[in-house]
């Protein structure tokens, strides 16, 4: 659970939620060494006719792209509609934990430790893909702990049954269409066929869940067998895949995505959030200090983020940070990334404590909250109950405008204020 332009590419989990196969709300488990797939049960006959008809009239769309006859009826002799894929999709549990929860389960002391391992066993292949992307490894590997827990989470769905149920579904039909068409254009170039093109329900594909549209944009023959294999044991295509793809979003090497900082009293959160930047020198001037002591190094343009409101953490972010969100934009799952990477390496976890005796919103408050904003005229752009940067972004023009600390948190206090 990628999953959400030139890269118009997130990881999947971003489009549908945090995880769609193996972040911390981690789905189907693959072993090692032997292929699961999930049986597609059978839809009533109306439903099926109708998806075949779909089906059908999508095929000039695939010869326009230049899906060859062939391609066409290889890979699309066994689709069938997959209800499991529209039931999965109408009850996503969306993501409801607390940041500090969140985390816990993100960087865990297993996986950590699991993360160390891959680092030793995979220590050659790691240096080899840091020197040609510029990605550090502990970057690497901790992606691939969070999108497949290291591999042992690939998903065991037919990708294009789902994507076509989907993209026939019309609830999202566009997007869907979209990858349905990259998947047969994969299919096209050889890289894999039908059967072993396997992921999560949503179309995450791999040991760091590219979706078809990012696999085509981004993912690299590493091993030089003349196919882009993300899907097989050997991690090494889809290892070297997600730095290529970090690598292209901006990544600059040896530089932190972000560092844990202690605010001086007195702040001025309205300067909080991405919007406002200032090199660590003039953060400094400002009284913002590292969180271990002293100051912060000048690793370019930062801005101050709040992830659990005044009450917790506070995070020098750095461009590093928008390359992860590239891969999947929700700031849960980038922090999630960045401290693994951190912990693997061997730092220490955050130094000052979460909020955790605060009483999270509940979906439905969430939902509320943003049609309240949204009333008053800061507008959430929707009140799905995801609390995104255009919710963060409502809340904090609410709060500069009626006089509140602006430090952009859905809290039980702030709804309490706009009820």
């Amino acid at each position: 659970m990628t999953i959400l332009k030139p890269i118009l590419t997130l990881s999947l989990a971003a489009f549908v939620g945090l995880s769609a196969c193996g972040g911390p709300g981690a789905g189907a488990k693959t072993s090692p060494g032997a292929q699961m797939i999930d049986e597609i049960p059978p839809a009533d006959p109306a439903t099926e006719a109708a998806f075949q008809s779909w089906l059908a009239a999508f095929k000039p769309r695939a010869m326009a792209a230049g899906i060859t006859e062939a391609t066409w009826a290889r890979a699309t002799a066994e689709i069938r509609y997959n209800p499991k894929v529209i039931e999965r999709d109408r009850n996503q549990a969306e993501f409801t934990k607390a940041i500090w929860d969140y985390l816990d389960s993100a960087a865990s002391d297993t996986r950590i430790e699991t993360g160390r391992e891959m680092l030793r066993s995979h220590a050659a292949l790691l240096r080899e893909i840091e020197a040609r992307y510029g990605v550090e490894k502990e970057v690497v590997v901790a992606v691939w702990g969070m999108e497949s827990n290291f591999g042992n989470r690939r998903g065991s769905t037919l990708i294009l049954p789902a994507l076509a149920t989907l993209a026939y579904d019309g609830r999202r039909g566009a997007f869907f269409a979209s990858q349905f068409l990259a998947a047969l254009q994969i299919i096209q170039a050889g890289d894999t066929d039908a059967r072993h093109m396997t992921g999560s329900w949503a179309g995450a594909m791999g040991h760091t869940q590219f979706i078809p549209t990012s696999y085509l944009a981004f993912a690299v023959d590493f091993t030089g067998d003349g196919k882009r294999d993300i899907w097989s044991d050997n991690p090494a295509d889809a290892l070297a895949s997600t730095a290529a793809y970090l690598a292209r979003s901006g990544w600059a090497k040896g530089q932190p995505w972000g560092v844990e900082v202690t605010l001086p009293a007195g702040f001025n959160y309205a300067l909080s959030g991405k919007g406002t930047k200032k090199s660590p020198a003039e953060w400094a001037a400002l009284g913002v200090r590292a969180a271990g002591g002293g100051t912060v190094g000048n690793y370019g343009p930062a801005s101050i983020l709040l992830p659990a409101g005044a009450q917790g953490p506070a995070l020098m972010i750095f461009g590093n940070f928008r390359a992860i969100s590239r891969y999947n934009n929700a700031d849960a799952y980038v922090i999630g990334v960045g401290h693994l990477s951190d912990r693997i390496k061997g730092q220490g976890p955050f130094l000052h404590p979460w909020p955790r005796d605060a009483n999270a919103l509940t979906l439905v408050e969430r939902q509320e909250l943003q049609r309240r904003l949204t009333a008053l005229g800061y507008d959430t752009q929707g009140d799905d109950g995801i609390i995104g940067p255009n919710t963060t972004n409502a809340i904090l023009a609410w709060q500069r405008a009626n006089g509140r600390e602006a430090d952009g948190y859905p809290s039980r206090k702030l709804l309490e204020a706009l009820r």
